[in-house]
């Protein structure tokens, strides 16, 4: 029997969600949490065979921080993660914190199940519509390049940049150059739309 704990902070998906699981012969639901925090909680409580969370939940830890919790002091545990948008940095994440599944919150319930199996035998499962968030390209720019890239999407100028960045007009010319050479962009614009079609910024 595999035991299944469900981290999900909606309580209307968590209950449908344990519904399933537990229409299934082979695995049962042996808690429900709404935050991370629960999770690890009762995680290392219950030690079960797999863990559902929800990338996204409220408070201090969601469900990437969960899982790195979880990873540490519950290793056994196998860590599947839902989430409704495949944001490719994400993905990355998650899989640095050592979630062996990813499945979109929509899948087919038979999918669900077969997930669950499968990462409990020690497997990686990928929901074929996350994968190539997921084997896409690496983030190229540092924390500071993207901040300066969001501002100047939203529309700010190089001198609202570097006030607001505490940085002189020349480093956010220098910031932007640099930036739009490593993304092989045309130019600003274009720089600025392959990093939000990439979920860098």
């Amino acid at each position: 029997m595999i035991n299944v704990l469900l981290a999900e902070d909606m309580h209307l998906i968590r209950g449908a969600l344990a519904a399933l699981i537990e229409l299934e012969d082979d695995m049962r639901v042996v808690g429900e949490v709404a935050t991370g925090e629960e999770a690890v909680a009762r995680g290392v409580e219950l030690r079960p065979e797999v863990v559902v969370l929800d990338i996204q939940m409220p408070g201090r830890l969601d469900g990437i921080a969960a899982a790195e919790e979880l990873r540490a002091r519950a290793p056994e545990c196998a860590l599947l993660m839902l989430t409704s948008a495949g944001r490719t940095e994400t993905l990355r994440r998650a899989l640095a914190a050592g979630a062996r599944g990813f499945m979109v919150k929509d899948a087919p319930p038979a999918r669900l199940a077969e997930a669950i199996r499968r990462v409990a035998a020690g497997e990686s499962v990928i929901d074929p519509s996350l994968a190539a968030a997921i084997t896409e390209r690496p983030n190229p720019l540092t924390p500071r390049e993207a901040e300066v890239l969001r501002r100047a999407g939203e529309g700010a100028d190089l001198a609202e940049i570097a006030a607001g960045l505490f940085l002189s007009k020349g480093t956010v010319r220098n910031y932007l150059g640099a930036i739009v050479t490593k993304l092989d962009a045309r130019n600003r614009l274009d720089a600025v739309r392959i990093a939000a079609e990439n979920g860098w910024i």
